[in-house]
């Protein structure tokens, strides 16, 4: 059986990729309408010179006619998204927002940049994303109904939860499953980021879709009793289930 060949991404957006300045500066050169053309994806080179970091590229294309910093791909990710989620990509953050970018827009999953910045603990971007006068907002729900901070909670960085709460993130907020970030951040094994929920106040006693408290999500003992230990030294009650030990 022969396996179909896959189309060939245009030359514009290989160069895009590719990170060759002076090719795209020749192709637009013949055909400056190449800037807005669009690959099988649904992407503007635009979007494959962000998602490979060529600054000097995104550059260019910001001065061709048509240029749309919130230009969006088939599943509706603007070039601020793919930035903001790409290592080291600061810089072209910092371009897309003197663009003029929506920082709150949203893709078809309903996630932001924020959201993506957060899942990649790309710190100096959230940083960036929520300063003045730019200030992304920390409340936005996804299509399972996530805030940015149910992602800093599983992906267990503390520095970031406390980023977002300083700007106004809700603490407990319910996903669709009925989970807090303390869910999250116990659940995947994470009970540094927990107990620095629990010191700015995370409630406890919530359950989710199948009842459960946050600290039966531990995935082992070690954990439970890490949480436990660390809430106690805080003078921070956790709600238990009926019957579970965890200190013995």
């Amino acid at each position: 059986m022969n396996t179909p060949l896959l189309p060939e991404r245009p030359a514009i957006h290989e160069a895009a990729i590719k990170g060759n300045l002076a090719e795209v500066e020749k192709l637009l050169a013949e055909n400056p309408k190449l800037a807005n053309s669009v690959d099988d994806d649904g992407r503007l080179p635009l979007h494959w010179a962000i998602s490979s970091n060529h600054k000097a590229i995104v550059e260019l294309l910001h001065s061709t006619k048509g240029f749309d910093p919130d230009a969006p791909d088939t599943r509706g990710w603007t070039p601020l998204m793919i930035a903001a989620s790409i290592k080291d990509g600061e810089e072209i953050v910092k371009l897309l927002l003197a663009y003029g970018a929506m920082v709150n827009a949203q893709n078809d999953s309903k996630q932001t940049a924020l959201h993506f910045a957060v899942s990649k603990q790309n710190t100096e971007v959230v940083k960036l994303l929520l300063s003045a006068p730019h200030k992304a907002s920390t409340r936005i729900l996804d299509i399972r109904k996530q805030i940015p901070i149910h992602r800093a909670a599983a992906v267990g960085s503390s520095p970031l939860i406390r980023i977002l709460l300083d700007n106004n993130s809700s603490i407990d907020p319910i996903d669709d499953y009925g989970q807090t970030p303390l869910h999250h951040a116990i659940a995947e094994g994470h009970g540094d980021a927990a107990v620095t929920l629990l010191k700015r106040g995370a409630k406890t006693d919530g359950k989710d879709k199948e009842g459960k408290l946050a600290i039966e999500l531990a995935p082992d003992r070690k954990v439970r009793l890490f949480v436990s230990n660390a809430a106690k030294a805080e003078n921070i009650a956790i709600t238990m289930p009926e019957g579970m030990k965890i200190d013995l």
